[in-house]
């Protein structure tokens, strides 16, 4: 059983509706970190091979920032941010409420809030499941690692056993006041356990 056989037609659709719902709360809770309002763009959901991720990541020598947990409970996966260095420190700018360029490299209290933005971005993703299916997981400990794209992607492949030929890609843009920033979310869920979740969510919205 692989993502190719699960996900077409409404289980695909299915994922679209649990992932919106997610990230729109991932927001809300972001704007109550940051104390202002964030807005997020309706979220893009696709299949993509693992091969193609350094490719779209500029390379695998580039030099990238991962926001990695994993989900445990009901439902078993993992999640991966993985943001270009540069767009990491940005990130940690908008996070902080410092002027862009501010931050030329990520020390403690940098991780610290990227890591945040991992657990809350997990948990309201796991909650929309929840919500939809009944089935609950919980997300572990963010880790915040900062390596060449291609690193980073070795330690999801060993993780996973080298079975996940796939992943989720989630494409969104967060945006506050004139700032915006594109974010690209991987899932690396366990097939076994995302087919009763996707079953119970179609029964859900009645297709």
């Amino acid at each position: 059983m692989n993502l190719d056989e699960l996900m077409n037609g409404n289980l695909l659709e299915a994922m679209q509706t649990i992932v919106t719902k997610g990230v729109m709360q991932a927001a809300e809770g972001f704007s109550g970190m940051l104390g202002q309002n964030l807005n997020v763009d309706s979220p893009r959901v696709k299949l993509v091979d693992v091969t193609d991720i350094p490719g779209m990541l500029g390379g695998p020598e580039n030099e990238a920032v991962g926001i990695y947990l994993a989900a445990e409970g009901t439902m078993t996966g993992q999640f991966m941010l993985i943001l270009p260095y540069q767009k990491a420190l940005d990130l940690a700018d908008l996070l902080m409420e410092q002027p862009e360029g501010t931050t030329e490299k990520l020390g403690s209290m940098e991780r610290s809030a990227l890591a945040e933005v991992g657990n809350i971005t997990s948990t309201m993703f796991l909650n929309a499941i929840a919500s939809q299916t009944g089935i609950s997981s919980r997300p572990t400990p963010p880790a915040v690692m900062v390596d060449m794209v291609g690193a980073i992607l070795d330690i999801i492949v060993a993780t996973t056993g080298g079975i996940a030929e796939k992943v989720l890609l989630l494409q969104t843009t967060f945006s506050c006041g004139e700032r915006a920033l594109n974010a690209e979310f991987w899932v690396v869920p366990d097939p076994h356990t995302l087919k009763p979740m996707l079953e119970k969510a179609l029964e859900e919205n009645g297709k």
